[in-house]
């Protein structure tokens, strides 16, 4: 159970939405530390050190995705990013610059704390079950204890949730995972709902690591595609 240490930085420019969720998340347990505009929400970061961030996308001084690159850059952080945008060129580009999750705009409270604790439960996972081990398939190498990926020797930055997503497929090559399964393991979701965030994250993989790596079998889900 989360406790009152845990910190989540809430980046919110509405100032109705950021009571809101600010109060739920209060409510859970949280601490919470509010920041309206992106160079507030970067100072923050790097003063508060938040568990978990809850990001708008569209915000004063630059936009949610440069206020994600930058603490993303100075230390990995989980990140539920909140847009009132529905092109998926935007959605990838927020997995690209280190976004773990996203909720469209509206959405529940219920939902937001929910995905809030998925993410610190399996930020705690990964960090409580980091092994010092190297995984080699094919050209594709894995070390889980330093959260390093390479292809043919070439070195793939992957974020948090993207490396969580390929060990999870490296962890059963040429076996087809349903995208429940993957949502429940990965993302710690009890219901379907989030299949698109799968998706999402399966093309920021292909496109980093090469399209041949993972085969889609519509209807179901994915495999690795690699020698074991």
């Amino acid at each position: 159970m989360e406790t009152i240490e845990r910190r989540v930085l809430v980046v919110e420019d509405e100032r109705v939405i950021a009571d809101a969720v600010a109060a739920r998340l209060r409510a859970e347990g949280f601490q919470v530390h509010l920041a309206g505009d992106g160079p507030a929400a970067v100072e923050a970061a790097r003063t508060i050190r938040p568990d978990v961030v809850v990001l708008d996308v569209m915000l004063p001084g630059f936009d949610g995705l440069e206020v994600c690159r930058r603490i993303q850059a100075e230390r990995p952080v989980p990140v539920l990013m909140l847009t009132a945008r529905g092109d998926e060129t935007d959605l990838l580009v927020g997995l690209a610059v280190g976004a773990d999750d996203y909720m469209a705009k509206p959405f529940s409270m219920r939902e937001l704390a929910a995905r809030v604790h998925a993410l610190l439960r399996r930020a705690e996972k990964n960090q409580a079950h980091a092994k010092k081990n190297q995984l080699q398939l094919g050209d594709l190498e894995i070390n889980s204890s330093e959260r390093r990926v390479t292809r043919a020797g070439v070195e793939i930055h992957l974020t948090p949730t993207e490396f969580d997503l390929l060990v999870h497929l490296a962890g059963r090559p040429r076996t087809v995972v349903p995208r429940e399964r993957l949502l429940a393991e990965v993302w710690g979701w009890a219901d379907a709902s989030g299949t698109r965030t799968v998706d999402s994250h399966i093309k920021a993989l292909r496109r980093k690591l090469g399209a041949d790596l993972i085969r889609t079998v519509h209807g179901i889900g994915y495999a690795l595609e690699v020698d074991r």
